[in-house]
């Protein structure tokens, strides 16, 4: 648990967005009504955890019996979508809006920022009275202003970047005893990090019990790096878990799959489920359950190979594998267990949430989502026909028809080349499945219904068009010498560029805005060479060097004069010939 004292809240904005954010909310209104009809909220999202990855969802070796007894006990959508990865989905969720509207295009190399000038589901629910709490994954940007606490949660406990161990967290970090950010400081935590997560979130219900609360607790598990609790290894490592142990329904899995991984993905979703029940738990214990609605689901379709209920593909994929995950929604004495066949995605949650707390999001906000309310209370015989749109791929900018997929309530349209940056042909290849006679996507028949593939072929068209003109695809910037943030930790996480990367050869440059003429210090960290050689530091016109002894890590340019405005900062070490990256800038503002 964490391991240190909680300190005073206070929701952090800034000028100009503070001042746009506060006309805008300022239309928010609150109806009046009851506590049982203005519930609180705890949205739970897993991360890389597959649709089949549930024993209520046909998996015979996994035993998920908390999440299975919470879907017992929900709405279930049976045709629940996300984006193909983790980071577009998480900003989908977050505001209502497609994630190419939001900046949030990618996980990586500073694709996953998403622009402060988006307004949250947690800012519109704390401007309406509610405690907020983030406890586990934001992966929307480590630095002010793009950090979840200044995205309007007051009680933050998080990692850096995109997972535990990766190039944004401190080095060495585990899912052990890990070093998380707490309202923006780092502090040693003591536990397995799933554990740790939910108790935090356990003790901010606790807190905040009186009060409405949102608490959002999207978990880092399964996600690689696949350290698991021995205990919960140990169970699934002893098991068969070769292909013929599982059902031989639609895609068969490949024939040989690693054993020992999904072994240990069970174990972390075996983990989750514990702690899930903990949580369920507690909730009951302090008599809220019925004054909370509760939503699960995850981030995208399984990473590794292992049973996903016959589906096609896996996550960073638009077929189904890679798109639709498990959704329940719970809110006990108010809805009624049920399943739903209508197509939903996680743009609808937040306009749903909104809907069901009694608040209206600010006026001249647009969403793309639909809020769910008719469909989870069985009210809903005129709800309409629509296209959903999903895309992803690696890049600085997104590109029409690659790795794209429109689904709408009977058909499909899939595109599924070009993740990786490979070239499109002139004329991509489109396959169409009828999903109401072949939700598996098993037989293509585009050559049969060429009228239906040019319909929705124009509908992705305009949607392509609408949201790449929100405001483009300029990269979000980290602020330097703010108040809010000071040092600021830059990190490969978020730099950019042709060679930008997590090898240790990688060299990329941060987009920033300097918010105040000064001089500044500045500390680059980077992994030890035998050879001498120098570090060069160029931002906003100036350029500055400094020698580096061999097996030096660190080089400290002091005294660094910044006018104020947009810049970019970059930090190059040489050794000859030879240019590498740093792996950490650190930038202080002198006072």
């Amino acid at each position: 648990m964490l391991r240190s004292p909680v300190p005073k809240h206070v929701l952090r904005l800034r000028w100009p967005t503070f001042a746009l954010l506060a006309i805008a909310l300022a239309a928010t209104k609150i109806y009046a009504a009851a506590p049982l009809e203005r519930p609180n909220v705890v949205l739970i999202m897993t991360d890389d955890q597959g649709y089949g990855d549930l024993s209520c969802h046909g998996n015979p070796k996994l035993k998920t019996p908390h999440l299975d007894r919470l879907a017992g006990q929900s709405v279930e959508f049976k045709s629940f979508y996300v984006c193909p990865v983790c980071s577009p989905t998480h900003a989908s969720l977050m505001t209502g809006r497609y994630n190419y509207r939001t900046g949030a295009v990618d996980t990586y190399l500073g694709r996953s920022m998403m622009y402060a000038e988006e307004v949250t589901l947690a800012e519109m629910l704390h401007r309406a009275g509610y405690r907020t709490g983030i406890f586990g994954k934001w992966h929307l940007g480590d630095n002010y202003p793009l950090r979840a606490m200044d995205q309007g949660f007051e009680e933050c406990l998080v990692h850096r970047g995109g997972g535990i161990g990766q190039p944004a967290d401190p080095p060495g970090n585990r899912y052990f005893d890990p070093i998380l950010q707490h309202n923006g400081q780092p502090v040693r935590t003591h536990g397995y990090c799933s554990d740790v997560f939910t108790t935090a979130a356990i003790e901010f219900v606790e807190r905040h019990r009186a009060e409405p609360f949102f608490v959002y607790l999207p978990y880092n598990c399964p996600h690689t790096p696949l350290q698991v609790p021995e205990k919960n290894y140990q169970h699934y490592k002893a098991m068969d878990l070769s292909p013929g142990e599982f059902p031989a329904v639609g895609h068969a899995l490949p024939g040989k799959v690693d054993q020992d991984a999904m072994a240990r993905v069970y174990g972390m979703v075996a983990n989750l489920d514990e702690n899930i029940g903990r949580l369920l738990a507690a909730l009951d214990r302090m008599k809220l359950s019925e004054k909370t609605l509760i939503v699960f689901l995850s981030d995208n379709g399984p990473q590794q190979a292992r049973y996903n209920a016959g589906m096609l593909d896996r996550k960073g994929n638009v077929h189904e594998g890679g798109i639709r995950v498990p959704c329940f929604i719970r809110w006990q004495g108010t809805l009624e267990t049920k399943t739903v066949d209508r197509i939903a995605a996680h743009i609808d949650l937040a306009p749903t949430l909104l809907e069901a707390c009694h608040v209206e999001p600010p006026e001249g906000l647009h969403l793309d989502g639909k809020s769910l309310m008719p469909l989870l209370r069985g009210a809903a015989d005129d709800w309409p026909d629509r296209e959903l749109f999903f895309q992803w791929h690696r890049g600085d900018v997104p590109q029409p028809h690659r790795a794209c997929a429109v689904r709408g309530q009977r058909y499909k349209l899939v595109q599924p080349r070009g993740v990786r940056g490979k070239p499109l042909p002139a004329e991509p290849k489109f396959e169409l499945f009828d999903m109401q006679r072949d939700p598996l996507e098993m037989r293509d028949i585009a050559a049969e219904h060429p009228a239906i593939v040019k319909r929705l072929r124009h509908a992705y068209d305009a949607w392509f068009a609408d949201v790449s003109g929100t405001r483009g695809f300029a990269p979000p910037r980290i602020d330097l010498g703010t108040r809010h943030e000071n040092p600021v930790v830059l990190t490969r996480q978020d730099w950019r560029g042709p060679r930008a990367g997590w090898r240790r050869d990688s060299l990329g440059f941060w987009e920033v805005r300097v918010a105040r003429e000064a001089d500044y210090k500045v500390i680059l960290r980077f992994a030890a060479a035998k050879v001498p050689g120098s570090a060069v530091l160029k931002i906003a016109g100036t350029t500055s060097r400094q020698p580096i002894a061999p097996k030096a890590t660190t080089v400290t340019f002091r005294a660094v004069h910044l006018g104020a405005g947009p810049a970019r900062l970059e930090a190059e070490l040489r050794h000859g010939e030879k240019k590498r990256g740093v792996e950490y800038v650190d930038v202080f503002l002198v006072h």
